[in-house]
């Protein structure tokens, strides 16, 4: 096979009409399901390397409160897109794009199998449906703008504005993830166009092997209880008072996130630890059923495997068997 992918016949001329597009493999599903493990025991049986899809694991000195893989377990399998930037910096949609696409090139151009890790539905769909995310830098008035009529009017409001310019990215958009519909809105009014409309799609040249990870309720719950308190077992109250005595403000939407504004509270006065802790454990059961809003357990394109199922057979023969695409 040529570095691009084309099949060569026996006597080594290329066959023209056949092209193998080189493979990657992507894990999805809700947080606590096991993606991690998963992933890395693929990585080591397939000869692979991790590109992260979390838009909390972006940033630097916040580990313990984004399950970030350990360092023994960064050790044992390269893992990419992990502490790209700091607290208090912005990574966009289409930088994190960008600089995913990048890693998995890097991957496949050294010989070694790419698989792309996360449970950020946004993330990993602008990178396997190839969005074409539209060009519009932050526009920090009409934000602010945006924001002060939410916390006005309520985030129904807000949604319902979107709704009125573009009914098909209000569809799909959460009305409490004001933040998303901040994003919608600002596209649209500096663009004049709908979001919906710019958003195409370009799907990259890679042969997808989509694994979800998922559990029944009762014990991913179970699961989520159990990674908070090792959390806290773990220092997370060390590691958001670290952060703050380093000046990163908490309303920084890194601050904002699972576990640290909880934590914050805390550190603040305004609740116990132990009741800090039950809001972070609700928090994330309310936040698995977004994710399942983004990874549907009935898409054909994703194979759901479940507890003590690892799928390395089976994913190493669909990159072996799988048919070829036509030129």
């Amino acid at each position: 096979m040529t570095a691009d992918g084309r099949e060569l016949a026996v006597d080594g001329a290329p066959r023209s009409s056949v092209v193998r597009h080189p493979s990657i493999i992507v894990i999805v599903g809700p947080t606590a399901a096991g993606k991690t493990a998963l992933s890395i025991e693929l990585a080591q049986a397939l000869g692979g390397e991790i590109v992260s899809a979390d838009s909390r694991q972006i940033y630097r000195s916040m580990d313990i409160g984004t399950a970030k893989a350990t360092p023994a377990e960064q050790a044992a399998v390269p893992h990419h897109l992990l502490d790209v930037v700091a607290p208090d910096q912005v990574l966009s949609l289409a930088e994190y794009q960008q600089m995913a696409y990048a890693a998995l090139d890097s991957i496949l151009e050294r010989g070694r199998l790419p698989l792309l890790v996360g449970g950020t539905g946004q993330y990993v769909h602008a990178v396997v449906e190839g969005w074409n995310i539209p060009a519009v830098a932050p526009q920090p008035a009409l934000r602010a703008e945006l924001e002060a009529f939410a916390q006005a009017a309520g985030a129904e409001a807000l949604h319902a504005r979107l709704a009125s310019l573009d009914p098909t990215a209000a569809s799909r958009i959460d009305p409490r993830n004001v933040r998303r519909v901040i994003r919608a809105l600002e596209v649209c009014l500096v663009t004049g166009q709908p979001i919906s409309e710019l958003q195409r799609k370009t799907p990259p040249p890679y042969h997808i092997t989509q694994i979800g990870v998922t559990r029944a309720r009762p014990e991913l719950y179970a699961r989520i209880d159990a990674r908070v308190d090792r959390m806290i077992a773990d220092g997370l109250v060390d590691e958001v008072r670290r952060l703050a005595a380093a000046g990163y403000d908490w309303s920084l939407p890194a601050m904002t996130g699972l576990g640290y504004a909880q934590i914050g509270q805390y550190l603040r006065g305004e609740v116990t630890l132990d009741e800090a802790i039950a809001l972070i454990k609700k928090g994330t059961r309310r936040f698995v059923q977004q994710q399942y809003n983004w990874f549907h357990l009935d898409d054909p394109a994703v194979r759901w495997v479940g507890a003590g199922i690892t799928a390395i057979a089976e994913v190493a023969a669909s990159l072996q068997s799988r048919p070829a695409d036509k030129d």
